[in-house]
């Protein structure tokens, strides 16, 4: 009989309890990894074992009003490899002839095919060309796999700086970052596609099931208000007004059609190229941007980028007089603008023991009517309509005409006013307000409160976008026009369009007439700041006055040159060449016939294709004048062609009007 040792028994049965304790131990973890964290674990592993390759979808194109692609998608390649698919003997000659074709790094490009890792990227945005290339030498050197090349796209705007600050860009990843682009992104950008393959973990495939491919989404297209013709015509003048103004701080102009609310352009400079945003933009810059730092680069970026024309707010000075007028007359302060007397300019007017001075304090206006005061723009007569009509009126007033929030507008960016609280406004702030000065309003908030008064009391949205084109379908679906209040009465809209009219022929915005056609408008000139220095002379537009199809507004920062900075002097004759050229373009009737035999008037001929001296004769013939671009002395006129001109053919201008080119 064999006897075992009490102590080998309790050994036996601590083993067989902690094997015991082992097996629970697994089961539990089994059943944890099957029941509770197997469809993770099942996630996992197919995303291990399957190789996505991503396809871009192509984004929607940008059309002006006229069908002009303002931006659009072209056809490249992405270049990828999969190093655990590229046989070892290989790989040293796949690296040196992949950096050889797209000029790269060999040592980093022999380091991306060494990787232990599924798929590394060699290089994004190829032209076919090169993309051609490749699959030729593939094909000589028998690589059937371990080497992809997928289709992808990239982001070209084919008029380079028009519209900059408007359409915006895409990065690198085809992701819109400002303007247009960032705004409609998501409509814009589509869906992406996918070719799906499953690997091991080297990246070997697995099987026998091939790829599987997931065609992309293209985005939908967008179809602006901008027209590339009238957007062209305001840019043209508005970097001669910033050049022979010397305006240290560039400028702005927007036209809006009153009716509908439509931006037919909008324009900043400085602007850049939009298929280089992040190069140096100006000369100055140029000199200096190899040796700045990344901080003054993104500064300087920054502010070019910047849409100033919706993203900042200034004092709109005497141009805000239209304003106060319009709610003057709508609270039957004045019923006859005409009525001689009914003011008195004596130089400056008392305000809570202040003395707030006339511009021609030295010369007092002395007897007007409100046309008068308007067309002199007397600063006394509208702080007198201010304390009439107090401050809780004069700011239901301001809520009316949406200058007390955001208009709205489908741009990214877009800053409100700045006004004091209704009730920390006080006898002198009421005063400075009313005739356009101690608070902000953007370029924007004016135009579209002042395209009220255009089109009879209605405050439209302003918009940029008209219609939405399926990419798919080709379905177009317009965006309709928004009105979002009733401002002041058709006929309280008459008076001050009148009055606007008489600011133009006889005041101080003369400068802005146009033979044969009745223009409206309010010259402004306000501080950019306090004790800057500095100051910011603008040009409020409305035409034809019988029946508004434009309003305009010219907004010049800091000019600085010998012309001086009132308004009248230096915005209202931009204004005129504006108009001059828009007007006519637009098919407007011209309303005033007794001008119409002072200024002739010529169809712009067609000078693309032609050398430059055949361009400047055949515009010298119509009575209109070559203005080349970037001209040197060294230029070969006889032999350098034009590649671009404005106006664009067929364009009705005045005689002596500037065809600008390009070569």
């Amino acid at each position: 009989m064999v006897k075992i040792n009490i102590s080998t028994k309790k050994r036996m049965r601590i083993m067989l309890f902690v094997v015991l304790l082992i097996i629970l131990a697994l089961i539990a973890r089994l059943g944890y990894i099957q029941l509770i964290n197997g469809k993770n674990l099942s996630e996992m592993a197919y995303e291990q074992q399957t190789l996505d390759r991503a396809i871009n979808s192509k984004r929607g194109t940008i059309y002006d009003s006229t069908g002009q692609v303002l931006a659009q998608s072209s056809t490249v390649e992405t270049v990828s490899v999969n190093p655990g698919n590229i046989d070892k003997e290989s790989k040293e000659k796949v690296a040196k002839k992949l950096s050889e074709i797209f000029e790269l790094d060999y040592e980093k490009t022999l380091k991306k095919v060494l990787k232990r890792s599924s798929i590394e990227t060699i290089a994004k945005k190829v032209d076919k060309e090169k993309a051609n290339e490749l699959r030729k030498w593939m094909e000589e050197e028998n690589i059937t796999t371990g080497i992809n090349i997928d289709e992808d796209t990239k982001r070209y705007y084919p008029n380079n700086n028009l519209a900059s600050q408007i359409i915006g860009f895409c990065g690198s990843d085809n992701q819109g970052l400002d303007g247009i682009e960032a705004k409609y992104d998501s409509t814009l950008s589509g869906t992406k596609g996918a070719i799906k393959r499953h690997t091991d973990a080297k990246g070997g495939e697995i099987g026998e099931e091939g790829e599987t491919y997931v065609a992309a989404v293209d985005g939908d297209d967008l179809v602006l208000t901008i027209d590339i013709n009238i957007q062209s015509i305001v840019e043209k003048y508005l970097k001669e007004a910033c050049i022979d103004n010397i305006c240290t701080d560039g400028g702005n102009i927007i036209v809006m059609n009153p009716k509908n609310g439509d931006i037919l352009a909008m324009a900043t400079y400085p602007d850049y190229n939009l298929n280089d945003p992040y190069a140096a933009y100006t000369d100055e810059l140029k000199g200096i941007w190899d040796t700045a730092d990344q901080a003054e680069k993104t500064k300087s970026l920054q502010a070019v980028w910047r849409n100033r024309a919706i993203t900042d707010t200034y004092e709109p000075g005497s141009t805000f007089k239209t304003i106060t007028a319009s709610a003057a007359l709508e609270e039957g302060l004045v019923t006859d603008i005409d009525k001689q007397g009914q003011f008195c300019c004596t130089g400056g007017i008392e305000v809570a023991g202040v003395r707030i001075k006339c511009w021609r304090y030295y010369r007092p206006h002395g007897a007007e009517s409100l046309r008068q005061a308007l067309m002199n723009s007397c600063n006394p007569i509208f702080i007198g309509l201010g304390q009439k009509m107090g401050v809780h009126t004069y700011y239901s007033y301001l809520q009316k005409f949406g200058l007390l929030e955001k208009t709205g507008i489908d741009l990214p960016g877009e800053a409100g006013s700045i006004f004091l609280a209704e009730n920390k406004m006080g006898p002198v702030e009421l005063a400075t307000v009313s005739f356009g000065q101690r608070f902000e309003i953007t370029p924007l908030q004016l135009v579209t409160a002042v395209s009220s008064i255009a089109n009879g009391g209605n405050l439209v949205q302003p918009r940029v976008v008209k219609a939405i084109i399926d990419s798919e379908t080709g379905e177009r679906t317009d965006i309709e026009t928004k009105v979002k209040s009733q401002t002041i009465s058709k006929e309280t809209s008459e008076k001050v369009l009148s009055m606007m009219e008489s600011v133009v022929s006889e005041g101080t915005g003369k400068n802005a007439k146009v033979a044969g056609y009745r223009i409206g408008g309010k010259t402004g000139t306000s501080e950019d700041g306090v004790n800057t220095n500095k100051y910011v002379t603008s040009f409020l537009g409305v035409a034809p006055i019988e029946d508004p199809q434009v309003v305009i507004l010219i907004t010049l920062y800091n000019p600085t040159g010998e012309g001086g900075h009132q308004g009248g002097g230096v915005a209202a004759p931009v204004g005129g060449q504006v108009f001059s050229e828009i007007l006519p373009y637009l098919e407007v009737s011209q309303g005033n016939q007794d001008e119409v035999e002072q200024v002739e008037q010529v169809q712009v001929p067609n000078v693309e294709g032609l050398s430059i001296k055949e361009a400047g004769k055949l515009v010298k013939e119509l009575g209109l004048e070559l203005d080349i671009e970037n001209e040197s002395e060294e230029l070969d006129k006889e032999n350098t062609v034009v590649t671009e001109q404005t106006p664009k053919e067929g364009i009705t201008v005045n005689k002596g009007s500037k065809v600008y080119a390009k070569y």
